[in-house]
């Protein structure tokens, strides 16, 4: 019988690894075409891998956990009856046509959240003396090639089509043709270290060591947990916002008595469509009635171009919690619901979310996000932007607190918001006007009904 060693193909959208998050079948087994191997984790989705060919599995090439590089070998097993071992694979280095594809389906399962992610695009023309791009095109040819030169493709300006990288490029490019560090500079290189201190480096001498980390002492009953998954995305994603946007938080009250005894009339007309309403529509729309009057919020950041994104739409991100982390569904095309076509969306996502079912068009592409406390509310936070978004809204717990109205102290409902931003993008007083008009919305419920368009 042939041996057939099936390598992670090219996904798509630019992905280059994928994290394997389930073996769906293990060595001895016999497989059939098509039948599902293996589900594996990319940052725009979970994909499942079903079998070429049909044959019996030898060799699992990694485990639950591991980061496997596109091209690189997954599963090794016996072809069945004879058949060739000529398989499909993934390409070789060529920019004349499309990559392979992975053999299956989009999972409708939890992927990682790509949080708030727009879909991969090309890379920009390079400018004159610099090109980076955290997510480099390239057939697993060019990617052995730039191992084998030390090149990190993702300085590597590409000429192929659809902004793939070639060979010749990362040829050409460890050959000094082109301008840019063959990898990442190290810590005792860069200019300037961990601590945000200038470092002074003597005319030709070595440049200085880092700082030394101090090690954790271990202890009786101490227990190390892999970060994988879902929480290897959130762990990524929130370090990648938190030391890309310059955050600043905004935190205001909102008397919400006048929306609690609007939504109390409002929640029987929803119940007797078999419709739950909670607040949360009326936060959806308080917040796009006021991105239309600030439009620079509804945006998302293309850095490497150094270009701002004004969204053409309103798709609204909305943080859900799971067993599995932190995920943000995206209520699309929020300015055009109704508030019950809103309510019965949101519950939708949620229930799906939780259930680790949600649809790969639901999550990505948001352009503002929503993230809620709820009971757990506390008394103010500092949400982090989802990146590449500029802004972020924290809807914590309604309290029973004192409120003035006129000359009287009177008892009432009161709900903070906690406003974080972008402060590369959005300045201090654009801000607090946003963070203005969204209140003056949800103190008065009824003026969101001038603004539905």
């Amino acid at each position: 019988m042939a041996q057939y060693e099936f390598k992670l193909p090219d996904i798509g959208e630019g992905v280059t690894e994928g994290e394997i998050v389930n073996w769906l079948v293990k060595v001895g087994d016999t497989v059939a075409e098509d039948q599902e191997m293996v589900e594996v984790m990319t940052d725009k989705a979970t994909v499942t891998i079903g079998a070429p060919k049909a044959g019996t599995v030898t060799e699992l090439k990694g485990e639950v956990g591991d980061v496997i590089p596109v091209g690189d070998a997954l599963i090794v097993f016996e072809l069945a009856g004879g058949a060739s071992a000529d398989a499909p694979g993934p390409s070789e280095d060529s920019s004349d046509g499309p990559a392979a594809t992975a053999v299956g389906d989009i999972k409708e399962t939890l992927p990682g959240m790509g949080p708030g992610s727009r879909p991969a695009s090309p890379p920009p023309a390079p400018k004159s003396g610099s090109f980076f791009t955290d997510k480099p095109l390239a057939a697993p040819a060019t990617r052995k090639r730039a191992r084998e030169l030390d090149v990190d493709l993702r300085y590597v300006p590409p000429s192929g089509k659809g902004g793939r990288v070639t060979r010749e490029d990362v040829e050409k490019f460890a050959h000094g043709d082109a301008r840019g560090p063959k990898s990442p500079p190290s810590p005792a290189e860069a200019s300037i270290s961990a601590n945000d201190a200038v470092t002074i480096r003597p005319a030709g001498g070595p440049a200085p060591a880092a700082p030394p980390i101090a090690a954790l002492e271990p202890r009786a009953g101490d227990e190390r947990v892999a970060i994988r998954g879902l929480r290897k995305r959130i762990y990524d994603n929130m370090a990648r916002s938190k030391h890309t946007a310059a955050h600043f938080t905004f935190v205001d009250e909102c008397d919400s008595t006048s929306l609690r005894q609007f939504r109390a009339r409002a929640k029987k007309h929803a119940e007797a469509q078999g419709t739950k309403l909670t607040y949360l529509p009326f936060i959806v729309k308080a917040v796009v009635a006021a991105l239309k009057k600030h439009p620079a919020l509804n945006c998302t950041v293309d850095d490497v171009a150094g270009e701002m994104v004004l969204s053409g739409g309103y798709d609204i991100g909305i943080a859900a919690a799971t067993e599995s982390g932190l995920t943000v569904p995206v209520l699309r095309n929020a300015d055009r619901l109704t508030i019950l076509e809103m309510a019965r969306e949101l519950e939708r996502l949620g229930e799906s979310a939780r259930s680790g079912k949600l649809r790969r068009e639901d999550l990505g592409g948001s352009s503002f996000t929503i993230t809620s406390l709820g009971k757990q509310g506390g008394l103010f936070a500092t949400p982090i932007v989802n990146y590449p978004e500029v802004a972020i809204l924290g809807v914590h717990e309604m309290k029973r607190k004192p409120v003035v109205r006129g000359d009287k102290i009177e008892i009432g409902h009161v709900m903070l918001l906690s406003l974080s931003f972008d402060h590369r993008i959005i300045d201090g007083h654009i801000g607090a006007a946003f963070a203005a008009d969204i209140i003056a919305y949800l103190e008065e419920p009824e003026s969101l009904m001038l603004e539905m368009g």
